[in-house]
Formats: structure tokens, sequence, C-alpha cells
């Protein structure tokens, strides 16, 4: 049996509720089909319809699309604590695949489920939903990075988010974090070729601001990484719980 209050999404919707034991109980209730997915193959297909969502347990995915000429555009990565494929849910249709980077644990979430979960406890459905908007904000963000930042900025943008990201599920600090993701990976989200993202990298910890080696990013230099992004993390809202 699985603590319900230390798993990520309890510690993320914390930053927005205090949670009620009842509310902390439905939320387990969420959990009880937790599966373990592989690396490598879907968990949802693009146009896939009615399937589940699923809570991030444990493990890093990715969310893409794949556009009419058969290339593949990252559109986020999803980390423990998020759901996966809840609009989908809500409009049946899938429209984005869902990839494993690493073997995953996640649960898996029928409509019914969470329909019946926000009737009982209408303070949880509030919580997810501040989730989604978070999740819509990042999204936001993501394109004035594409549009507007150089590929400096939009890298030291783009780690310093996910250890902000990190820090609300208690994986990440101002020190680093580990993390999955290839120079492929950074390349396709962030806009840029992988030989960009290396040469990128290197000017980065070269000038002492952050190290992105073996699996770690360790920040060298937070506040000047802050500095060069123009960073304001203002937009992920988890600086304290906005409901009593």
């Amino acid at each position: 049996m699985m603590n319900i209050k230390a798993s990520p999404l309890t510690q993320k919707l914390s930053a927005f509720v205090a949670l009620s034991e009842t509310e902390l109980a439905v939320l387990e209730r969420l959990h009880q089909r937790r599966k373990s997915f592989s690396a490598g193959r879907d968990l949802v297909h693009q146009g896939q319809s009615e399937q589940a969502a699923y809570i991030l347990a444990a493990g890093w995915v990715v969310s893409y699309k794949i556009q009419a000429d058969g290339t593949r555009q990252i559109v986020d990565f999803q980390i423990p604590g998020d759901f996966l494929g809840l609009r989908s849910v809500l409009l049946h249709t899938s429209d984005h695949g869902i990839e494993p980077i690493v073997e995953i644990e996640a649960a898996e979430v029928l409509g019914s489920d969470l329909l019946q979960a926000f009737a009982e406890t209408p303070r949880l459905a509030t919580a997810i939903l501040w989730a989604v908007s978070r999740d819509e904000a990042m999204v936001v963000e993501h394109l004035v990075g594409l549009g507007r930042r150089d590929a400096d900025a939009r890298m030291a943008h783009f780690l310093l988010e996910l250890g902000v990201r990190l820090s609300l599920v208690g994986m990440g600090s101002r020190q680093g974090y580990a993390c999955p993701l290839t120079q492929y990976h950074l390349a396709d989200a962030l806009g840029l070729s992988a030989i960009h993202v290396n040469r990128v990298l290197r000017k980065l910890r070269e000038g002492g601001l952050v190290t992105f080696q073996s699996g770690l990013v360790t920040f060298d230099d937070y506040e000047g990484l802050v500095a060069l992004a123009d960073f304001d993390p203002a937009y992920l809202d988890q600086s304290r719980p906005l409901l009593p």
C-alpha cells in the first residue's frame, strides 16, 4: 500500500490546497490501478479514442505530435505528479502521443473515476484544475521561448523550469537534479539541432552557469542562469497553498 501523502501528485496539489483526509482518500483511490510501462513504447497514441488518463507516479515521459510528413515534434515532458492524457479523456480523442522515456509507473484513471472524485471533493477538483492551468501556462512560456529567446536563454529557461517543477515533488533543488533527457530530446523540444544543443550546453558550462553531464543537471551559478534566461517562476504558481 502506497503512502498517499508521499505521492508526487499529493505533493504537487498541496502547493495549491491543504488536502483533507477525505481528499487524500479520494486521491488514494485514483492511484489504485497502478501499472509499470516500458520505455520507448507509446502509452497513448495520437488519434487514440476512448482511452483512460494516467497519473505519473515514477519516471519521465514525453508528449509529442506527429506531423503530416511523419516527423515528430516534442510538446512537453511530464514528470512524477503530472497527469497524462487528461485532456483526451474530456475530448474523447488524443491529439498527441505519450511515450515513456524510461520505465515508468502510472495509475490508470477512467473518466468515470474523475467525475466521481470531482463530485465528492470539489476542492480536489479545483486543485486539479489549478494543475491543468499551470500546465497551460508552461505551454505559453514554451511558445515565447521558441519565438523570442535566443538559444542560450531558451536552454537556460528550460533547465530552470524543470528544476522548479521537480522541486515541487521533492526531486530537484537550486543545486540541480537528475535528468534522463538526451541532447536529441532537448533539440526537438527547443527547436534546435543536436549539434547546436551540444554547443549551447558547452557554452553554459564553460561560462560557469550550469553543467548537464551523465544524466545530472548541476546549477553552478543559479542566479546567473536566472539572469541569462530572464526567468520569473511566477507562472508556475507554487510558492504557497492558495486554499486553506
